[in-house]
């Protein structure tokens, strides 16, 4: 038997599956992000990340019933920075990944500093709010005393693995990601650029998500329940071992991630540096990655569901009844800013064209409309890259209901994929922990079904597409005099 867990934005999942993929048990711990201030979003590693997985284990190593576990992968969300002492014991709460933008100033530095053509060809991504390096000198320049005393550069599952081994290890993917201090051809630390973001530290060894990174230790087996001994693989970004959990592993192969933000991974042989994107290792040492993420899709909903009230199933349902392009409605879901292909962490959301015959069916219709055409953005970004997708695969909680995957199908043409499970991360990390250790995986989640564009609603779609694309165009200048406003009245109280 093997177990997943994965740490999420919003909630923490788990699973028990024997040797053939079969889901036996499940976990779920739900948390929230912290926001102090516009553009820091955090988690707490211990109340959240910690105490979330331990509550998992010890719920799923009850569900096994003493049945032998042969072993543990782990996942979470990132790239995130969590800077911890020469134990491992975090020193601050962690700042997370792309939609945390307060690094802007250091982005830009760096940028200047190394060159923008340098860094994505040596890097393979921009310096962008996702990048790790900018967000270590923001660290070293606005908390001091809390860089003087960090000696681990520590990400969710690294953490993880971390204090249940005591091995100081991170994987390629993760590690791709922490522009601009890993050099994606060389696939190793770029020590020299490492010294511009973070002098002195000392950065994890690196792994490959399918090694295994060391065995439960008795503390971390007395602490979770877990045995001692049992092996645990390197880990990786939730993304990357979501994309595994659906069987995208081949070259053209493509994930679409329905969660609290949207993300995409397509499957590369080379790296194809794109400007709007994230060049990245994949989970195997044999590929490489396009990744494409928007700062909000399923948050925008929530959102949207506390602010009218209701359910998501009375949502889904009232939107289903409204038809295509929301009776006139065209929204921007940059809540949070927007990251790929834009880059634009002071984009914010707009809803065009409201009237006060439009009601809550018809605003979350636009919502579920304004991800789809950010997807479609992005697939096309990737298509110039040289990654045109192949084969879709849809995964996530967003999946749920149908209506979603839908609009995404008639907005981009593209038929998606449905696995028989989409639980996400957590089982794709039960699949590199059975890799691991030599099994066959195959064979495991098949695809149950295939999502096809609807022609009439697609031609609806390509003439708001076009609209989508000139309302930020035309509307940024004010966007970012907003966002100015917020962050100043924030500032001031």
């Amino acid at each position: 038997m093997f177990i997943g867990i994965d740490i999420g934005t919003s909630g923490s999942k788990g699973v028990l599956t024997d040797a053939d993929g079969t889901i036996l048990a499940r976990a779920e711990r739900p948390h929230e992000v912290t926001t102090p201030r516009p553009g820091w979003v955090e988690h707490d590693a211990e109340s959240v990340w910690w105490a979330d997985f331990v509550a998992i284990a010890r719920e799923l190593v009850d569900a096994a019933a003493g049945a032998r576990l042969d072993g543990l992968g782990i996942s979470g969300i990132g790239p995130c920075l969590l800077p911890a002492d020469a134990q491992g014991i975090p020193l601050r709460p962690a700042i997370l990944y792309g939609v945390d933008t307060r690094a802007g100033i250091e982005i830009a530095e760096l940028t200047d500093e190394l060159g923008a053509a340098a860094v994505l060809e040596r890097a393979g991504s921009p310096l962008t709010s996702q990048a790790v390096g900018p967000k270590l000198r923001w660290l070293a320049r606005h908390e001091p005393q809390v860089y003087e005393r960090t000696h681990m550069l520590l990400m969710a599952s690294s953490f993880l693995v971390h204090r249940l081994t005591g091995r100081y290890v991170l994987d390629h993917q993760s590690a791709s990601q922490c522009v601009p201090m890993y050099d994606l051809r060389k696939r190793e630390w770029a020590h020299d650029w490492a010294e511009h973001c973070a002098p002195g530290l000392a950065l994890p060894e690196l792994a490959w998500p399918t090694e295994i990174a060391g065995r439960v230790s008795a503390e971390g087996a007395a602490a979770t329940g877990l045995p001692e001994g049992l092996p645990v693989t390197t880990g990786t970004v939730d993304a990357w071992a979501e994309a595994a959990s659906v069987g995208v592993r081949a070259p053209g192969d493509a994930m679409v991630m329905y969660g609290t933000t949207m993300f995409l991974v397509q499957i590369l042989t080379e790296p194809r540096p794109h400007p709007g994107l994230w060049g990245t290792c994949g989970a195997w040492p044999e590929t490489y990655s396009l990744a494409a993420g928007m700062a909000t899709s399923g948050a925008v909903t929530d959102w949207l569901r506390r602010l009218v009230g209701g359910d998501f199933g009375d949502l889904v349902t009232d939107a289903g009844k409204v038809p295509a392009g929301s009776r006139g409605l065209l929204m921007l879901p940059y809540f949070a800013g927007e990251r790929t292909p834009l880059f634009d962490p002071d984009a914010r959301g707009m809803v065009a064209g409201l009237t006060t015959s439009h009601g809550r069916g018809e605003l979350y219709r636009a919502a579920l409309e304004g991800t789809a055409y950010g997807v479609r953005h992005n697939l096309e970004a990737m298509s110039d890259a040289g990654g045109r997708a192949r084969r879709l695969v849809a995964v996530g909680g967003g999946t749920k209901g149908g209506l979603w995957t839908q609009i995404v199908s008639d907005v981009t043409g593209l038929p998606q994929e449905l696995p028989a499970e989409t639980v996400g991360a957590c089982l794709g990390d039960a699949l590199l922990a059975a890799e691991a250790a030599g099994v066959d995986t195959s064979r495991w989640n098949p695809v149950t079904s295939v999502i096809e564009p609807d022609s009439e609603r697609q031609a609806i779609y390509d003439q708001y597409y076009r609209r989508y694309r000139e309302l930020y165009e035309s509307t940024a200048d004010i966007a970012h005099f907003l966002a100015a406003e917020q962050h100043r009245t924030a500032d001031h109280g």
